[in-house]
C-alpha cells in the first residue's frame, strides 16, 4: 500500500536520510519524494536541474503499516502521516496513478515538450502528455508549467519542466 507523510517543506531530503539512519527501511518497499527536471539559465547557458515535485510530502510503500508507524515515531521533525486520527489512510488508486504517470519508475518527472494554439497547450512528448487539463499556467521564459493536481482529497500545486517549441 502507498501512504503519504507530511513533513516540513524543504526538509524532505533530511527526513529521507533519517529514515535510513533510524533503520525504518526494513518496513518499507520504497520511500521517496518525487522530483521534476527543469532548466535554469546560468551565465548564458541552460542547465538541467531537479527539484522536489510535491514540497512537504514523502511517499512510502509498505505492507507492514503498523510496524512502520511505530518506527517512524522515533524520527524527529515528522509533521504527520496523512490519515484519519492515528490510522493511516492509503493513497487512492487514482492518486497512485497520477504519481506513476508523472514520475514513472525513476520517481522523476522528465521534461515535457509542447506547443500553444490560441490559449490551449498541446503536449507532444513527456509525462504531461494527456494531462494538459491540470496545467493552470505556463512560464515560457522559465520553461515551467504550473499544475493543480487533485490528490489526498485536496488540490496540490506543483511545477514541472515544459518547453514550448511553438506558438500558433
Amino acid at each position: 500500500m502507498w501512504y503519504v507523510i507530511q513533513v516540513a517543506t524543504g526538509k524532505e531530503e533530511q527526513i529521507l536520510a533519517m529514515i535510513k539512519k533510524y533503520g525504518v527501511q526494513k518496513y518499507l518497499k520504497e520511500c521517496f519524494s518525487p522530483r521534476y527536471e527543469h532548466r535554469r539559465k546560468y551565465l548564458g547557458q541552460w542547465r538541467q536541474e531537479q527539484a522536489i515535485l510535491f514540497p512537504g510530502y514523502i511517499f512510502v510503500i509498505s505492507d507492514q503499516v503498523e510496524e512502520l508507524y511505530q518506527s517512524l515515531k522515533h524520527i524527529p521533525e515528522l509533521t504527520k502521516i496523512l490519515g484519519v486520527g492515528e490510522k493511516w489512510t492509503p493513497m487512492t488508486k487514482e492518486d497512485i496513478e497520477i504519481v506513476e504517470v508523472l514520475a514513472g519508475r525513476e520517481r522523476i518527472v522528465k521534461f515535457s515538450e509542447g506547443y500553444i494554439v490560441g490559449t490551449q497547450v498541446i503536449v507532444l512528448k513527456g509525462p504531461l502528455k494527456g494531462m494538459e487539463g491540470t496545467i493552470r499556467r505556463i512560464d515560457r521564459h522559465k520553461r515551467k508549467a504550473y499544475l493543480e493536481i487533485p490528490m489526498f482529497g485536496r488540490v496540490l500545486n506543483a511545477q514541472v519542466g515544459l518547453e514550448i517549441v511553438e506558438k500558433k
